[in-house]
Order: structure tokens, then sequence, then C-alpha cells
């Protein structure tokens, strides 16, 4: 069984995250800001971020 919150996520995710948290605090909150609008916004749309969800037998 695996643990689920330590999945990479195949979308660039934490790449992104990595990026964001090397910038100066004020271009921090706007890049904070523009992620969390981007992931909203696929919430919203119904886009799937997760491989998993594609193949639901969770085989890859």
């Amino acid at each position: 069984m695996s643990d689920e919150t330590t999945a990479t996520p195949t979308d660039g995710l934490w790449s992104r995250l990595r990026l964001i948290e090397g910038q100066p605090l004020a271009a921090r909150a706007d890049a904070y800001t523009t992620l969390h609008d981007d992931l909203f916004r696929r919430l919203e749309t119904g886009t799937r971020v997760d491989s998993r969800e594609k193949n639901p037998s969770g085989h890859r």
C-alpha cells in the first residue's frame, strides 16, 4: 500500500513549488496566488492532474 501524500504529481507541481520557494517574498506571494488560481481552475473544469485517475485500476 502506498502513501498518497508522498506521491509525486505528474504535472510538474513539485518543481513549480521549488521554483516559487526560491523567489523573494513579494514575488513568492504573487506566484502562490497564480498557482492557487491555476489549481482552482483545474478543479472547477474537472481537469485531472493525477495519472492514477486516468487509469482507475491503478496500473500504469
